[in-house]
């Protein structure tokens, strides 16, 4: 029996070898899969418009709505880790926006966040929600943000975890690269791989080499589209920013920041907290850009107990 256990365990570990160096892509689709099932999350798509989106549901499908919608290169399955702390409570939803993942990226739409908060009511339109709680993740969270001036009567919450569209008066490290010239969140070589999750994430989990070189061969094709819709975004931050409309936002209010963000300055957060009424503020030590993703644990404790507030 114990030969029979070790033989079993000697096959395994070397399909697993064989799939990571000859079929990493199947490993990688495995893994995200895994993940998803994890916290409950299947792959559904609905017709908004003339788009298709596909989305991650989980959840009670008669619970209260949370929409959560990704940042700049990022897509659904940014989610998927912060999912499990969700879906126990709440009908958690988590769109591709127009531009990335699977939803349309070709370069000749608008995808300037007036816009996109446009499509995203839209979105909520074609699945029936009439309210929800929402949330959103630098871009994603500027997107959030001006869906919340535009339609606050659609909002039981909003949850905005290191977002753009707000100056503070400290300069973070991404403004000072953007004046240089070139987008430093678009990947132009498979060394930028480490490089963007360095500069994103405070302490970067490895990698293996295989799957960066997927991550990579999935983003090059859209190099153009992303460093179109990059300096859209700047060119929204700096003409229509949203500092002098945050006291006109009334919707309910939580602001999660990571101290060490590069990308977006934590004087940020404290501008907004200052603008938005009776706001909730949220600094995280040792979290950079993307908390959900680097203490899912410690965000979903703090955003759930906001939630049960409203």
């Amino acid at each position: 029996m114990t030969h029979y256990f070790f033989a079993l365990l000697a096959g395994l570990i070397l399909l697993a070898i064989i799939l990571y160096a000859f079929f990493p892509r199947f490993l990688y689709n495995a893994a995200r899969k895994a993940v998803r099932r994890k916290g409950g999350m299947t792959l559904k798509s609905v017709v908004v418009g003339d788009l298709t989106w596909p989305y991650l549901e989980g959840g009670s499908a008669t619970g209260t709505p949370v929409i959560l919608v990704h940042g700049f290169g990022g897509d659904k399955d940014n989610w998927s880790l912060y999912a499990p702390y969700l879906t126990g409570q709440y009908r958690l939803i988590c769109p591709d926006l127009p531009g990335f993942g699977e939803n349309d990226r070709s370069v000749g739409r608008d995808h300037g966040m007036t816009a996109q908060a446009a499509r995203l009511r839209d979105f909520m339109d074609a699945l029936g929600i009439d309210k929800c709680h929402l949330g959103g993740n630098s871009m994603g969270g500027y997107i959030a943000l001006q869906f919340a001036l535009a339609h606050p009567e659609r909002l039981s919450s909003l949850t905005l975890m290191n977002n753009a569209g707000v100056i503070g008066p400290n300069e973070s490290e991404l403004q000072r690269l953007a004046e240089v010239g070139g987008s430093p969140l678009v990947m132009r070589t498979i060394a930028d791989v480490d490089r963007l999750m360095g500069f994103v994430v405070h302490k970067p989990r490895f990698i293996p080499r295989q799957f960066k070189k997927l991550v990579f061969q999935d983003a090059k094709p859209h190099e153009a589209l992303l460093d179109k819709i990059f300096y859209q975004i700047v060119e929204d931050a700096q003409e229509r920013g949203l500092n002098d409309h945050l006291d006109k936002i009334v919707t309910p209010t939580q602001i999660i920041w990571g101290r060490h963000d590069r990308l977006i300055d934590v004087s940020c957060a404290t501008v907004q907290h200052d603008g938005i009424a009776n706001s909730e503020l949220i600094i995280f030590e040792d979290v950079g850009h993307v908390p959900m993703i680097e203490k899912p644990a410690l965000t979903a404790k703090h955003h759930l107990a906001f939630l049960a507030k409203h």
